[in-house]
């Protein structure tokens, strides 16, 4: 977990949770913004627009068909602890678009989870202190003490798997090539979030 070290971070995150929406909410907001052909964020360019509409039919089709197998249900079950899971995101971003449905899926089977997400783009102090790697790379989910806003954890951007990939491909190419960000989707698409079910398992220590 990279958390910068600032003494206002819980008045930080206390104020973004002031701003946070359901996943109900947020899928709302998606279906709206493709309606507008808009999108969230500071960049409202072609590009962007186009993401979200790709992401909100990615989405949608995550929440019909991500499964959650029975013993992963079962371990879930184990998890004897409140907590708040605050997720940073946008609509545009694909990485997002292929984890935080699963990320509802966990929390929905679970009462003691309470599933909140903010933008990104509006939320700065709060992202500046979850960097990854220096970056301001989302989804970012961030476990907190349901009574305390304790940070007990934080998860993302991708699931382990798929940074790997990733990193293994920065490291022999210097950067991503669209030819690797197709790869990427197919690897969403064949893993259909299992992957990031179990990295969520981990992080809840069950």
């Amino acid at each position: 977990m990279e958390v910068t070290q600032d003494n206002n971070i819980g008045a930080i995150i206390e104020e973004s949770l002031k701003e946070a929406i359901t996943y109900k909410e947020y899928i709302e907001l998606v279906k709206t913004l493709v309606e507008n052909e808009s999108t969230t964020g500071l960049d409202k360019s072609e590009a962007m627009v186009n993401y979200t509409m790709l992401n909100d039919r990615r989405m949608k089709r995550w929440d019909k068909t991500v499964k959650v197998s029975d013993e992963a249900k079962r371990r879930l079950e184990r998890f004897d602890k409140k907590v708040t899971w605050l997720v940073i995101t946008e609509s545009w971003c694909g990485d997002a678009a292929h984890v935080v449905p699963v990320i509802n899926k966990i929390a929905e089977l679970h009462s003691n989870i309470d599933l909140k997400l903010v933008l990104r783009d509006d939320n700065d102090e709060l992202m500046n202190q979850f960097l990854t790697n220096g970056g301001r790379a989302i989804p970012k989910l961030i476990m907190l003490d349901k009574e305390t806003n304790e940070v007990l954890g934080t998860y993302g951007p991708r699931p382990s798997e798929a940074t790997k990939m990733v990193n293994d491909f920065k490291q022999s190419h210097g950067k991503l090539t669209p030819e690797f960000k197709e790869d990427l989707q197919r690897w969403y698409n064949s893993d259909k979030g299992q992957n990031t079910i179990e990295n969520l398992l981990q992080l809840l220590e069950v």
